[in-house]
């Protein structure tokens, strides 16, 4: 997961010690300007922009480091889906 999920996912609703629990089991990528560059560039051929599109993008670069096989868990999988391809399987929720 990159690390710029974490600010998505904070909210008034959020339950820091239940995330907390959830950040400490899995692996967080730092998000560098490398990484952006790539997310950018993921964005630019998949055809959307903009800031609805950032952080999925972010987290489709993430995903296309990791050792396949490699499954996202995300509630925006159509928006995910193109910049993926087939390199990665794309689960719902």
């Amino acid at each position: 997961m990159g690390a710029n999920t974490i600010v998505e996912v904070g909210h008034s609703r959020t339950n820091v010690p239940r995330l907390n629990w959830t950040l400490s089991r899995i692996k967080v990528e730092p998000v560098t300007e490398q990484a952006a560059k790539a997310a950018a560039a993921l964005l630019k051929g998949a055809g959307p922009h903009g800031h609805r599109y950032a952080v999925d993008a972010a987290v489709v670069e993430v995903a296309l480091r990791e050792p396949k096989p490699v499954a996202p868990l995300t509630s925006d999988g159509d928006d995910m889906t193109k910049p993926c391809g087939r390199h990665v399987r794309i689960i719902s929720l």
